[in-house]
């Protein structure tokens, strides 16, 4: 049983399923990666995070296939817009076509990508308009720093932004310094992507000293590395879903329970930061 975790003040379980690079495959693959994805939603993983950037719309096809025989209000569906669909208009676009390819009427959370030359009013208006259309249920950004936090805290709307989705992981851990605690003080939800850096295609190799700590507690060095990330329970890790195998692995990794001085062995390593470090993103 996963524990749970509050994602724009709805409860749901602590881990959900990332699908960057999913349906991009061939037929096989893809059959693959539909059987994960139903096998995480058959063991509790009810969360699922895509957006329209993912093939091009590839991943939220292979997502409506794999939800098709669920309940839909079962589970739980985020998908993101392009930076240049950030108008009303085109997020309005955006948003339907999205729908279209999930096969639902609504999403549960819909993030603006990350920044881009539209006016941030402008943006938080069109997302605030979706909401009250009924077409999302909550609406937050990605990719999104303190400062662009803060300054989308004075526009209208700003204060209804449910979450912020982020790089986060043993590598890009910038965000332990001041966004973290920015969040949870605005009460944000924080989700985090890439907890294996695989988005980069650079997977993290860890020192021996961890991979001897993995060893120690009965676990692979990716079980230790997603566990990490659910240490304080107040990040909604994401990782991808291409195989049975993987899925299985990240269930069972959330139950890892490291102690202070384990947790400092990890840190000594990968430290926190001591000052502000420009949010990464890949």
């Amino acid at each position: 049983m996963l524990p749970t975790f509050e994602l724009a003040h709805t409860p749901v379980p602590a881990l959900g399923m990332g699908t960057w690079y999913l349906g991009e495959g061939n037929a096989a693959k893809s059959q693959q990666e539909l059987q994960a994805l139903r096998y995480g939603l058959d063991h509790g993983i009810t969360v699922i995070d895509t957006a329209e950037m993912y093939g091009e719309g590839a991943a939220e096809t292979l997502v409506g296939q794999a939800i098709a025989p669920y309940d839909r209000h079962q589970l739980y569906l985020i998908s993101k817009f392009y930076p240049w669909h950030a108008t009303a208009t085109q997020m309005k676009k955006a948003l339907e076509a999205s729908l279209a390819r999930l096969g639902t009427d609504y999403l549960d959370l819909y993030l603006y990508h990350w920044r881009g030359n539209t006016p941030l009013a402008e943006t938080l208006a069109g997302m605030a308009a979706l909401k009250k259309a009924g077409l999302i249920k909550a609406y937050g950004v990605s990719n999104f720093d303190v400062a662009d936090l803060k300054e989308a805290a004075g526009l209208p709307g700003g204060h209804d932004i449910a979450a912020n989705e982020v790089l986060y992981n043993l590598k890009a851990r910038g965000i332990d310094y001041d966004l973290r605690a920015y969040q949870k003080q605005h009460d944000q939800s924080l989700i985090g992507y890439s907890p294996f850096n695989s988005g980069s295609g650079n997977t993290i190799v860890l020192p021996q000293v961890l991979q001897d700590l993995a060893k120690a507690k009965h676990i692979t060095t990716h079980q230790l590395m997603l566990a990490w990330t659910w240490r304080h329970q107040d990040v909604l890790a994401i990782p991808k879903a291409s195989s049975i195998d993987h899925v299985q692995a990240n269930l069972d990794a959330m139950a890892t329970i490291f102690t202070p001085d384990e947790l400092a062995v990890i840190d000594s390593v990968f430290p926190k930061p001591t000052q502000h470090v420009p949010l990464a993103m890949i």
